[in-house]
Order: structure tokens, then sequence, then C-alpha cells
């Protein structure tokens, strides 16, 4: 076989491996959140899809960032990025979904005063907010 067809042909065969080996990791970056999102539900009674809308809808993109979630760059607030691993949530409060879905639903009655509004959120929307922000491991 000429010198050229053997280098193409070993050229083909890593193009081919290198692209195996990135459709290997996006599979499992796929999984592995396909898998956070099965966790953060059974963990919160809550639908993390659905709670993503509501973080939306409420407007909390506005004074928190997010990576990747469209209308989620404020700087108000913290980052909400690497939640599920934190052991305080709203400055003082143990990390548990109990806890993170009282402070949405009224964070003026869990540290008065707080920078944070009270945006009316309801029981069912502040379960999914909160299933949702436990899909939010870095």
């Amino acid at each position: 076989m000429p010198y050229g067809r053997t280098r193409a042909t070993v050229a083909g065969g890593l193009v081919l491996l290198v692209s195996g080996a990135a459709a290997g990791v996006i599979y499992e970056a796929v999984h592995e959140r396909s898998q956070m999102r099965v966790h953060a539900a059974a963990a919160t009674g809550g639908d993390p899809s659905r709670g993503e809308a509501m973080f939306i809808q409420y407007g909390c993109g506005s004074c928190h960032g997010v990576k990747h979630v469209r209308k989620a760059s404020g700087a108000v607030g913290p980052s909400l990025d690497g939640l599920p691993v934190r052991a305080v949530i709203a400055g003082k409060l143990a990390n548990s979904p109990g806890n993170l879905e009282a402070w949405i639903r009224d964070p003026q009655r869990v540290s008065p005063g707080t920078a944070m509004p009270d945006l009316n959120v309801g029981e069912r929307d502040a379960r999914d907010i909160t299933a949702f922000l436990y899909t939010r491991a870095e």
C-alpha cells in the first residue's frame, strides 16, 4: 500500500477513535444529568423540568446566576450552581429540601430584612424550583 494511503487510513482511524470517545463522553454527561434529575425529584418530591420553567417565570435569574439557564445571569444574589453540595443556604439554614422550599416561599420570615424579595411562590412551584436547584451540582 502506498505511503499516502496508509497515512490516510491511520488518520481516518484516529478520527473515528476520537469521535467515538467524544460520543461516549457526551452520552455519559447526558446520562449523569438524567440521573441527577431523577435523584432530585425523589429527594424533593418536585419536578426539576417544571422547576426550571418556574425559576425563569418568577424572574429568579434576574438576581441569581445559573450556568446554561436562559435569563439566569443575575449577580445580585449568589450563583446557584453547586447548591446541592453546600452545607448552608440563605446564610443560616442547613441545606435540606424543606429549608430551601421555606426560603423560596417566604424569605422574609426566614431572614427578616434579607434582600431576597417575597415573590409569593406557591407550594408546588417552590417544590419544583427546589428540585431544579438540586440538579445544579457543578
